[in-house]
């Protein structure tokens, strides 16, 4: 079994550009969207400006992933808090989150690599839980199988 794993943490808003929440942080991001990016023809539709800090370093396990972000952030939660607070108001699916996104491949998945078993479970320590309940976000875990289905003849 392959597993290619990765998690950000991300503030979204749909009146307030990733430039604006990185001069509020004094923080740059990792990346970027812009709102109405994803669909530019044949009219842009709103998504949000999205502003992240990103761990995809392989053969970590979700919870070190998670580590290493809350870290580079914890100098800044009031800050994030702050903003994120505000970001609320701008509608719905505004404000922080804390994502997981993994991807469950069978043997040969591609760039994927081979998974330990400790890579599959994972848990969220005192550090990461007080850290979102502080900043207000909410934490989604997204999990594909890519797996071949079986061929039948």
């Amino acid at each position: 079994m392959h597993v290619s794993q990765y998690a950000y943490f991300a503030l979204f808003g749909r009146s307030t550009p990733a430039a604006a929440m990185a001069a509020v942080l004094g923080l740059e991001p990792d990346e970027t969207t812009v709102r109405g990016s994803r669909i530019p023809e044949p009219k842009a539709v709103p998504v949000r400006h999205a502003w992240k800090v990103v761990c995809r370093e392989p053969g970590l396990c979700v919870d070190e992933q998670i580590a290493h972000i809350v870290h580079r952030l914890a100098p800044h939660t009031q800050a994030i808090a702050t903003l994120a607070n505000r970001l609320v108001t701008e509608g719905e699916g505004c404000g922080a989150v804390l994502e997981v996104v993994r991807y469950f491949n069978g043997e040969g998945g591609g760039d994927a690599f081979t998974a330990a078993p400790d890579l599959f479970g994972w848990h969220l320590d005192r550090e990461v839980l007080d850290f979102l309940h502080a900043t207000g976000a909410v934490l989604d875990v997204d999990e594909y199988d890519m797996i071949p289905a079986p061929v039948t003849d």
